[in-house]
């Protein structure tokens, strides 16, 4: 049994429950017990650096000064959570003396969607496949913040990242090639610039549409909820609906190894996933 820290941050616990559920299911069907911070608290994101660097700062190192009392690694499945622990964990080693860290940077911080793409993981998952995705058309849509920047998140093919492309070739997807997977959906922009969070969206789920994919897969909240909630309201700009589900590569893995929830998890989308997936075959 594999033993990792787990910060599902708020998202998780929120509006993003299916991927909070879906990733605990997988882990447990690996064999990966996942412990849950104690009186873990929000990291700031996406917000808390725009405004005040230093409480930004403290927010994200008072969770990894809890994840350090552990020698275990951190699993973070919300991209922007990990985007300001590895923010923090760079302060802590190039400016050990800033007294708003509290954090030594001892701690192993994995982005779940990498972490699940790992090889031994992979290998894992082909001996466990109990519905591979067959005739399921995807294309692969990581986000901006999951690849960078590269200093960071230590990608290195990060213009035409693969980790999740081999992913869902493993679970027996056709996955589509196209040129958009790290473009920006506009994230948490949505109530400030709306517009072009709408303009963004628009393009993304258009590109998809003309690869002629199925849906959409993800490991970022912010993506997953810009391109899943706004299709019906893009519809009179975009030429027509759009009906493309945007699902989180953890609900492919839990229907392809047969977990009893994917249905529960699946229920929770507002563009629908399982027509599609019924007309595969798949549900």
């Amino acid at each position: 049994m594999r033993e990792v820290s787990y910060y599902p941050g708020c998202s998780l616990h929120g509006t993003a429950r299916e991927y909070d559920e879906s990733i605990q299911a997988v882990a447990s069907l690996l064999h990966i017990r996942l412990h849950e911070l104690e009186n873990w608290t929000c990291c700031g994101a996406s917000s808390a650096h725009c405004t005040d660097e230093a409480l930004a700062l403290a927010l994200a190192a008072r969770n990894l000064a809890i994840a350090e009392r552990s020698d275990r690694e951190l699993l973070v499945p919300c991209v922007a959570c990990y985007h300001r622990f590895k923010v923090v964990e760079r302060e802590a080693k190039e400016h050990p003396q800033n007294r708003t860290i509290l954090y030594r940077g001892n701690v192993s911080i994995r982005y779940a969607l990498d972490f699940f793409c790992e090889g031994s993981t992979l290998e894992e998952l082909k001996t466990k496949l109990v519905k591979p995705l067959t005739g399921l058309k995807a294309v692969c849509y990581y986000g901006c913040l999951t690849v960078r920047p590269p200093k960071l998140t230590s990608i290195e093919d990060y213009e035409n990242p693969q980790h999740m492309d081999r992913l869902l070739e493993v679970l027996g997807a056709e996955v589509l090639p196209w040129s958009y997977k790290t473009d920006c959906c506009g994230a948490s922009l949505v109530v400030t610039r709306t517009d072009l969070v709408r303009k963004l969206s628009q393009r993304l789920l258009s590109m998809a549409r003309e690869a002629e994919a199925d849906c959409i897969v993800t490991g970022c909240t912010m993506c997953q909820a810009n391109l899943d909630t706004r299709q019906e309201g893009l519809k009179r700009d975009a030429g027509g609906k759009f009906n493309l589900p945007v699902l989180y590569f953890t609900e492919l893995i839990g229907l392809a190894l047969g977990h009893k929830d994917v249905k529960k998890w699946l229920s929770r989308h507002i563009t629908d996933p399982v027509r599609v997936l019924r007309a595969k075959g798949l549900v």
